[in-house]
């Protein structure tokens, strides 16, 4: 006589799949945690004057320069948990200041305060510490498709997803006291799956980018500063790494030109 299968074993296996995913989860986070401890000396403050070669600063939102004291929005550390928009006169023409941290969502307020204005501003100022890539990308394509120019003035900064918005512009300016910076990004992490069942959605994301950065007329190999700079630390683009990658250019100047 046969007898049925007991439930028992298949629990176990089921039990004992769930304590190996967890393991290795456990094990990514610690291995994550483990990695950003360091014995080298700390990464110098954002405000610490960068050189080629010396460009890689500590990236957190309260030590971004404070900039101009009479600048007409707020001071980086001020800066709002999403993007604030500002229409604003200069020289008789109208600009739109964006400033803040992108925040999920922020791509459709974009598109809406656009499509609302009777009156499209021919520039668009950027001062943001950065935030999401996704909104980020999306805000770029709106911007170009209005046919508007980008631009930063001096103390702005152009942070970590910030720049894939500077490069959308079809003239890009940037004040030689701004200061536009990458590095990694984390492109939609699943805490729900270790490390390595995530790789694809890391590479998708990259790929993403870089076919982004093509579409806007931006070399693409300014990504590999992004890829080895950590997420607590950001690289500053130097003025003539910012014209070799084309993330400023002026119309007459070539595609290179710029204001820095």
């Amino acid at each position: 006589m046969r007898l049925a299968p007991t439930p028992g074993p298949m629990i176990k296996g089921i039990l004992g799949l769930q304590l190996g995913l967890a393991a290795l989860m456990f094990g990514g986070d610690i291995s994550r945690g483990l990695s950003t401890l360091t014995f080298a000396p700390a990464a110098p403050g954002l405000d610490t004057p960068t050189k080629p070669g010396d460009q890689t600063r500590r990236y957190r939102p309260g030590d971004v320069p404070q900039g101009p004291p009479n600048r007409p929005f707020p001071a980086p550390t001020e800066m709002p948990e999403r993007l604030m928009f500002q229409d604003v006169e200069r020289e008789g023409t109208r600009v739109l200041r964006l400033t803040g941290e992108i925040a999920e969502g922020d791509a459709e307020r974009f598109a809406a305060h656009l499509e609302a204005s009777t009156d499209t501003p021919a520039t668009v100022i950027l001062n943001s510490s950065g935030g999401s890539v996704s909104d980020a990308l999306a805000i770029g394509r709106t911007l170009r498709e209005a046919g508007l120019s980008t631009e930063m003035t001096a103390g702005d900064v152009c942070l970590s997803a910030c720049p894939y918005i500077l490069a959308s512009g079809v003239e890009r300016r940037v004040d030689k006291e701004a200061y536009v910076g990458v590095h990694q990004h984390y492109f939609g992490e699943n805490t729900a799956l270790p490390a390595f069942l995530a790789v694809a959605d890391i590479q998708a994301g990259q790929g993403e980018v870089m076919a982004y950065l093509d579409e806007m007329g931006i070399d693409p190999m300014v990504m590999r500063h992004a890829l080895v700079t950590p997420p607590d630390r950001i690289y500053i683009l130097t003025e003539e790494e910012l014209r070799t990658y084309r993330l400023v250019r002026v119309e007459g100047e070539g595609a290179s030109g710029g204001d820095i």
